[in-house]
């Protein structure tokens, strides 16, 4: 639109007459917009050319171990680059957010930065995905599929910058199946390398890692015995073979005030582990076979099938014959510890007769004196449990009253024993047992 057609339009619409004040004014749209007139309407009838919309780009990067991670350079930033240098060469693209999973494997989708991106997605901040190459993102086919139809649905592009595609053509499809089946098939070859490793290395006597057993370190990825916690271990069978009880190992280390690497007593069931593992006879256990070590033994083999035998004979196998109705449910008040399902056989005129018992697993873990309750009859704690639930179900004010504060989120004041009716209290079961 020239000089001319301006300035008469501008005179038929708003009556201006004065073409040296509109010279000085709209020559060009720059001036239009110094001066404020296209954010307001210009009154010329341009449109707004300053109004370019960007497309929000995330930049999602990931590398499996935590050794690519720790060099000056890892592959991480080198992905990031790429992709940034990507960006920069398309129009009206920029980059919103770099999302970046150290350390984290392809396998599955529980990453955090994954994560963070899936939230920022439902916020509708991100227009476009890329990452260096599809593995990076995942490495399943199915959960793939069901990310690209995220995606889709979201209508947000994915798009992996050295495997470029068009997934929207049957060909393109075709090409990321291939590469998705090829990347699952290489993580699946993979763990099958790693598992032959594994086997060999057992074969060779070799550990394989895991948790350090008590009475040895670990040096140059191998089992030295640790003196002091050895004579510990040789204490523990020592007395496991003259008592032929667990509890009366840990009474005898309680006694002596020995501890384990962390400072605290024994517990039963890790002395039971102690008594059970064939490391300490110096040979390896993998896959459920055994080989032979070449890390020196603690105990002879002569010992520990000793202990072994012991502990069969202490197996008892009995038929239980009750269904608890609050396995898993049943707290100690005294200790805090849950009270696990168990019977005891005794005779009784000529008859053995089965106890069954809600007990404390504090007692179990720590000895008979851990704690003061210790066990409850099963009969009588669900007797009372039973009749009273019976009668708050014949309540119908304390109904109402409860599924009100359930709907309001108050559930807290229901079990603190606040809110009660007349006919109806909360009860408490180590009061009344």
């Amino acid at each position: 639109m020239c000089y001319n057609e301006i300035a008469t339009n501008q005179e038929a619409r708003f009556g201006y007459n004065n073409k040296n004040y509109i010279s000085k004014r709209a020559t060009s749209v720059q001036s239009c917009v110094s001066y404020g007139w296209l954010q307001q309407g210009c009154p010329f009838g341009f449109k707004n050319m300053n109004k370019t919309k960007f497309k929000n780009c995330a930049i999602y990067t990931r590398v499996s171990t935590d050794m690519q991670t720790e060099k000056e350079f890892s592959s991480c930033e080198a992905q990031e680059e790429k992709i940034k240098s990507f960006i920069a060469s398309q129009n009206n693209w920029q980059v919103f957010k770099v999302y970046s999973d150290a350390g984290y494997s392809g396998a599955n989708i529980n990453r955090p930065a994954l994560q963070e991106l899936f939230q920022d997605l439902k916020k509708e901040k991100i227009d476009i995905i890329l990452s260096y190459k599809i593995d990076r993102l995942t490495r399943s086919p199915k959960d793939f599929y069901q990310l690209i139809e995220f995606f889709e649905q979201s209508k947000i592009d994915f798009i992996s910058i050295t495997e470029r595609f068009d997934t929207s053509t049957p060909s393109g499809r075709l090409l990321r199946n291939i590469i998705l089946t090829f990347a699952q098939f290489e993580r699946e070859l993979t763990s099958e390398r790693t598992r032959d490793k594994l086997l060999e290395r057992a074969k060779k006597g070799m550990w394989n890692g895991g948790r350090v057993p008590f009475g040895y370190i670990r040096k140059n990825k191998k089992l030295v015995t640790n003196k002091k916690e050895a004579e510990i271990i040789k204490s523990i069978f020592e007395t496991y073979l003259e008592t032929g009880f667990i509890g009366k190992v840990y009474d005898f280390l309680k006694e002596k005030d020995i501890k384990d690497r962390q400072g605290k007593i024994f517990s039963a069931s890790f002395l039971a582990r102690i008594l059970r593992n064939i490391t300490y006879t110096g040979k390896i256990k993998y896959a459920n076979k055994i080989y032979q070590g070449i890390h020196q033994p603690i105990i002879s083999e002569e010992i520990f099938n000793i202990a072994q035998k012991i502990h069969k004979k202490r197996i008892r196998k009995f038929r239980v014959y009750k269904n608890f109705l609050f396995g898993g449910l049943v707290n100690c008040k005294n200790c805090g510890y849950k009270m696990s399902p168990c019977f005891t056989n005794k005779w009784k005129q000529r008859k053995l007769k089965r106890y069954y018992y809600y007990r404390c697993t504090c007692v179990n873990k720590k000895g008979w004196q851990a704690c003061s309750v210790k066990n409850v009859s099963a009969n009588r704690l669900e007797k009372y449990i039973l009749e009273n639930l019976e009668r708050i179900s014949l309540d119908k004010n304390y109904i109402e009253n409860f599924v009100f504060l359930l709907n309001n989120q108050f559930v807290s004041e229901i079990t603190s024993g606040r809110y009660r009716t007349r006919t109806c209290g909360l009860f408490n079961v180590t009061e009344t047992l």
